[in-house]
């Protein structure tokens, strides 16, 4: 390549880094903001619900206010995370602004009367919708359109969770099954790291889990010295956690076509939901199963919940399988919200019992737990394992140096690989890298 050629290139690509460090700036703080504000209202929304526990026999009628609220004003907004996809893959119609308030109206009604759903999808679809309407606003052509909406899902994913380094490689590994788009690293690290600072400047404090085994288990001494024994009870369980993965979506996607097939109106999809969900609660006797599944106070909790399946005895043997059940139905049928952080609880309680089974550390199953169910439902395994390392603290030493990264890699592209084309994003697209005989 010739001098010029070569001064040209370089010149470029400052241009780009440029043009793009200022328009996810500006992404960031307003996904960050929108976050925060989510954040604040989820937490007092699920106090609200946990103080009131009433507010479950709301739940039919809270499912039949989501679905004509989307009725009439939804439209393609109804797409949700989908449809961001697809606008990243095909940029067409874009992503309209209706999308975050619908969803946030849609999300905190759905908690409010106990569904079972996330924040995930929330905080994407805003990031989406405010990237589309930023996009429109400087009248980008469709290739910056397509990085814009990746920084969208960046920015929203990293704030929501305050994991910045996951959200932007989760926005660039979700499209694609087996491909990242190295393209848009600088507009979704840029976005995801300026929303997830915004946040935590709003005064979000984003929970983190602490896996206090290492020293136990001698994983203080480096990664170089892994223990074979536990690496293949990890190899166990990642097998389950991949299987675990794919029950889940595809009974969520079951239940989706079961209910648009035999339910003519979308708006009353989320009343019968609803009416299923409190029959499970009676059915199972607990209300453990309703919500994110994050207890609002960790301190006073006495049911099961994410935090609670980090100590031995902080799961039933079957409150995984329950709180898939649970969120499957809420999901299902229409409710919105997610199914991320359901995945995370349901991660975490598989992980706590298959520890007892398997004679190994319960918080670090949970954890790896915790990753890799999320990462094969999502096929997403370096993002999750990445979110490991920004989640999880050791109690002790290094996380870098303890060699649980090692661990969670292990689970988590064990889980992805397993999991097959299984998914719950049914716009993510699949290349073959491996064709078996």
């Amino acid at each position: 390549m010739k001098l010029r050629e070569q001064v040209r290139e370089h010149f470029d690509l400052g241009l780009f880094v440029v043009k793009w460090l200022a328009i996810s700036s500006v992404l960031g703080t307003a996904v960050g903001a929108l976050v925060a504000l989510f954040l604040w209202l989820l937490d007092q929304t699920t106090r609200l619900q946990w103080q009131n526990p009433w507010l479950l026999y709301l739940l039919p009628f809270a499912g039949l206010a989501v679905g004509k609220l989307y009725q009439s004003l939804g439209r393609s907004a109804e797409g949700g995370n989908n449809l961001i996809v697809e606008q990243i893959h095909e940029p067409g119609g874009g992503v309209p602004t209706r999308m975050a308030p619908l969803v946030l109206v849609g999300t905190l009604i759905t908690h409010l009367c106990g569904g079972s759903a996330g924040r995930e999808g929330t905080a994407v679809q805003m990031g989406g919708s405010v990237a589309g309407a930023l996009a429109r606003a400087l009248r980008l052509g469709p290739a910056d359109v397509r990085l814009i909406l990746m920084a969208g899902i960046a920015a929203g994913f990293g704030a929501v969770f305050g994991t910045p380094l996951a959200g932007a490689i989760f926005a660039m590994e979700v499209l694609i099954r087996g491909r990242i788009g190295y393209e848009a690293l600088i507009p979704c690290l840029a976005a995801s790291i300026v929303g997830d600072q915004v946040t935590t400047a709003l005064g979000i404090q984003h929970t983190h889990y602490s896996i206090a085994s290492f020293a136990r288990v001698g994983l203080s001494k480096g990664a170089s010295l892994l223990d074979g024994w536990l690496v293949a009870k990890v190899c166990v369980a990642s097998v389950a956690f991949g299987l675990t993965s794919v029950l889940f979506a595809e009974l969520t996607h079951r239940i989706q076509h079961f209910f648009q097939k035999t339910i003519h109106s979308p708006s009353f999809r989320p009343f019968i939901g609803g009416l299923v969900v409190i029959g499970l609660v009676h059915l199972v006797g607990s209300r453990d199963y309703l919500g994110l599944g994050v207890s609002p106070d960790p301190n006073s909790a006495t049911g099961v919940c994410i935090q609670s399946c980090f100590h031995t005895g902080g799961a039933a043997p079957w409150s995984w399988f329950w709180k898939l059940v649970f969120t499957a139905v809420t999901v299902g049928s229409g409710f919105k919200g997610g199914e991320v952080t359901p995945l995370f609880f349901i991660g975490a309680a598989l992980g706590n019992v298959l520890a007892v089974v398997l004679g190994a550390p319960v918080d670090l199953m949970a954890g790896l737990g915790f990753v890799a169910v999320f990462a094969g439902a999502t096929n997403t395994p370096l993002a999750c394992t990445i979110m490991a390392l920004e989640l999880f603290t050791p109690g002790n030493g290094d996380l870098l140096r303890s060699g649980f990264v090692a661990y969670a890699a292990i689970a988590c592209f064990l889980s992805y690989f397993l999991s097959g084309h299984s998914g719950i994003y049914r716009a993510q697209r699949r290349i073959e890298v491996l064709k078996c005989q």
